[in-house]
């Protein structure tokens, strides 16, 4: 019987061996085209600024409001990010709270649920009172 169950766990191990390789190669694909994909955004902005700076000659006032403007753009998109991860670890507190008292009713188990509760509260409090505002420098 012992050499059935060898026999039976070889396709599994070679499936799992097979799909850990497939695993790291496309993620070390991944991360290389993603590298590449930055190098490319770097290279095209930086050219981006030059032409902008030759057109401008000395005074070069477009450049720098382009390098602001991209400023104001990452930073409205980071605090947008983190009002959407409030929201969505709120959301999550609130589905975990409400399963948790509806499958066990006899210990407060639910308020667990208040951890990505307050977790989420906490980033939706950062995201609108205490994150800087876009165009304050």
């Amino acid at each position: 019987m012992h050499e059935f169950a060898g026999n039976q766990l070889q396709p599994l191990f070679a499936f799992l061996s097979v799909g850990a390789v497939a695993l790291f190669s496309f993620v070390a694909l991944a991360s290389w085209s993603d590298a590449r994909r930055r190098e490319r955004e770097a290279y095209y902005r930086s050219e981006t600024l030059k032409k902008i700076a030759e057109t401008q000659g000395a005074g070069g006032n477009a450049a720098l409001e382009f390098l602001r403007e991209e400023e104001r753009n990452a930073a409205h998109r980071r605090r947008e990010g983190v009002k959407l991860g409030g929201l969505i670890t709120m959301a999550v507190g609130i589905g975990l709270m409400v399963f948790l008292l509806r499958v066990e009713r006899r210990e407060p188990a639910y308020m667990v649920g208040l951890i990505p509760l307050l977790v989420g509260g906490a980033l939706l409090g950062y995201a609108y009172f205490l994150a800087p505002k876009p165009g304050k420098e």
